[in-house]
């Protein structure tokens, strides 16, 4: 005899992501990197591991780094959430104008949690120093770059921000 499996309700939330509210229905168990991605289409929001080691699905949450793929699409409700989509307004934000000119990125899939976890980073930190920034981005990986050219690109766009 085959058991039927009960079908999970779903609930409603209502996300402010990049500054837009989304309401939708999601199963409880749904993850914020499941939600961005197939939900609202926000693709830059990279799946890596699936189990908060890698970076790649780091967003900003309050003003915190989090790893999407560990937090319940449920227990975001209520919180400000920055995607790599929603960090600048107006053309390119200082960290990915640094990140290009300092040749920080290769295949790229990286890049969005890493200039994310940055970019909290730097809202905390406006003088770092190499190893500041290198502490900073310590969980997010990279297979590419060695992180020489991404410390660079950070601490360059630090001066940036700092100008403006």
């Amino acid at each position: 005899m085959v058991e039927k499996k009960k079908e999970q309700k779903k609930i409603c939330i209502t996300l402010n992501v990049n500054g837009k509210d989304y309401t939708g229905e999601v199963k409880p168990h749904w993850t914020l990197l499941q939600v961005i991605r197939d939900q609202l289409g926000l693709t830059g929001t990279k799946y890596g591991c699936g189990t908060g080691e890698c970076g790649a699905c780091t967003v900003i949450m309050d003003g915190k780094p989090m790893t999407s793929c560990l937090v319940l699409a449920a227990s975001a409700e209520g919180k400000k959430i920055t995607t790599i989509e929603g960090i600048s307004k107006d053309g390119l934000h200082p960290l990915q104008e640094a990140f290009i000119e300092e040749g920080a990125i290769q295949c790229g899939y990286c890049t969005p949690g890493m200039i994310l976890t940055a970019k909290a980073f730097l809202e905390k930190n406006h003088h770092p120093t190499e190893e500041e920034v290198r502490r900073a981005i310590d969980g997010n990986l990279c297979r590419c770059t060695g992180y020489v050219k991404i410390v660079k690109a950070i601490l360059s766009a630090s001066k940036k921000m700092k100008a403006k």
